[in-house]
């Protein structure tokens, strides 16, 4: 095999499509673009959900929903998980070397799911009003989140 010898595969190259060609070719006088109006024109063309001058579907419909920019670096924590872990003292980069919550979070919170037998002390952390009872019930404490 040699570099000029090289040529693609049957098929591979198409031809383009020539319109306004001729009307042997099918695609001859209109070139496929029907008669007269906006989008027959060169450089005719209207914005995406453009309804013809009606109101478009996406300023009939009402706002709705939010989407915090700030989700991806808030976690929450489980009672069950802080049960697993062997740390009496629990911090935020506790939880990160552990791997309870990923290494980008930010601020995290416990949330009263499993339960909590053994005493743990929890700093700069969050903490559901359930969560929190149960935690001093266990016999630990909760200081305030930064």
């Amino acid at each position: 095999m040699e570099l000029n010898t090289i040529k693609p595969a049957d098929g591979a190259k198409k031809a383009r499509r020539r319109v306004g060609r001729g009307i042997g070719s099918g695609l001859g006088k209109t070139a496929g673009r029907g008669h007269k109006g906006q989008k027959s024109r060169s450089g005719g063309f209207h914005k995406v959900g453009f309804e013809g001058g009606q109101m478009p579907l996406q300023r009939r419909l009402p706002k709705r929903g939010f989407f915090s920019l700030t989700r991806e670096f808030m976690a929450e924590v489980n009672l069950h998980d802080l049960q697993k872990m062997t740390e009496t003292d629990i911090t935020l980069e506790t939880l990160k070397t552990v791997g309870v919550v990923p290494t980008m979070t930010l601020r995290a919170k416990v949330i009263l799911s499993g339960k909590l037998d053994r005493k743990v002390n929890l700093t700069g952390i969050g903490a559901t009003k359930g969560a929190k009872a149960a935690i001093e019930a266990a016999g630990g404490t909760v200081a305030d989140a930064v």
